[in-house]
């Protein structure tokens, strides 16, 4: 009640962070919350609303996993679609509820593209004509990594930079949300070219295992009898082909220095 206070124009960080304290500390917290953000965020009172919304981001950002799969589930996304739906209560929503709603929607259809859900959810609006178009998410608006992250992930090895956007995302200065928005881009592009890199070599040296091993059974039947031409021509352009691959295995393996197991493939 004192985080979604509609008689304080200001959001009540303090509030705001003590109710996530209490989601994170209570085993019950992550399913209870969502319910009882959904009644504030149907608040016929604009400012209570916006409050909630403000809160229920909040929690994204700082409540993890659990409280994430709760968001996902059609039970919570239908609550808020009740906003925005002429059906409930989109008649008397204010446009700034409902464009806050829909923005919200929107971005979690972009930071867990993983939960199939949130994005029907979203579709359906589009379908319905409830949304019109994609809402464009401002520079201070700060949106959590996709979750789970992947084992190794640059969130939990890169320690500076997690400390870093740690102590951004206590801020409540608009200038650190910037920084830590820009910093959360930076840092998910870093993963994902890193996990490109990695797709990358798995698919190169599979297919240099498979060539090989071609290769092995046409030379030993070449052991025993004469290859037909079909064969040959097959051995010649699987040889050509590894050839060619030769340079970029060398080049994976340079990249993975830090990794054994990985050089080791590599260099195999």
């Amino acid at each position: 009640d004192q985080a979604t206070d509609p008689s304080t124009p200001e959001e009540n960080w303090e509030c705001i962070q003590r109710f996530c304290d209490q989601v994170n500390a209570d085993t019950a917290g992550p399913s209870l919350a969502p319910r009882l953000l959904a009644h504030k965020i149907q608040s016929p009172q604009e400012m209570e609303a916006l409050h909630a919304l403000t809160v229920l981001e909040t929690c994204v950002n700082n409540c993890g996993e659990r409280f994430h799969n709760e968001i996902a589930k059609f039970r919570f996304l239908n609550e808020l679609i009740k906003v925005l739906s002429p059906k409930y209560y989109g008649t008397w929503s204010s446009e700034k509820v409902k464009s806050r709603v829909t923005e919200v929607i929107f971005s979690w259809t972009v930071w867990f593209p993983q939960e199939v859900k949130i994005r029907d959810a979203y579709q359906m609006l589009k379908k319905q004509g409830i949304v019109k178009e994609d809402p464009k998410l401002p520079e201070d608006k700060i949106l959590p990594p996709p979750s789970p992250r992947p084992q190794n992930s640059i969130f939990d090895t890169d320690e500076e930079k997690s400390k870093l956007l740690a102590r951004l995302l206590k801020s409540n200065h608009s200038e650190d949300l910037q920084a830590a928005n820009r910093l959360i881009k930076s840092m998910i592009k870093e993963e994902q070219e890193k996990s490109a890199k990695v797709s990358r070599r798995v698919n190169t040296i599979s297919e240099v295992s498979e060539n090989v091993k071609c290769m092995d059974e046409l030379l030993e039947n070449y052991k025993r009898q004469e290859l037909s031409k079909p064969d040959q021509e097959t051995l010649q352009t699987l040889f050509q082909r590894c050839e060619k691959l030769r340079p970029l295995l060398f080049r994976l393996a340079s990249e993975t220095v830090d990794d054994d197991e990985a050089l080791g493939k590599s260099q195999q």
